[in-house]
């Protein structure tokens, strides 16, 4: 697994919380079969997720997040 520090995820958004929802929602899907949008010798979900996150392939809005709460 990888493992980012929390100053590489900054850059992506300031929130830990919002960080975790992003990767698990996509983990979730790629659990149902979704296909990955990078190519990676990694076969967890989360992780492949967490590298798509990293390599800016997820897109995500803050509104979808704050509906969570």
């Amino acid at each position: 697994m990888i493992n980012p520090s929390f100053e590489e995820l900054r850059k992506i958004n300031d929130s830990r919380y919002a960080i975790v929802m992003i990767t698990s929602k996509r983990a979730k899907r790629l659990v149902e079969k979704s296909k990955p949008l990078i190519e990676t010798a990694s076969q967890k979900p989360v992780t492949i997720a967490l590298e798509e996150l990293m390599q800016g392939k997820i897109s995500y809005e803050t509104t979808d997040l704050e509906s969570i709460k």
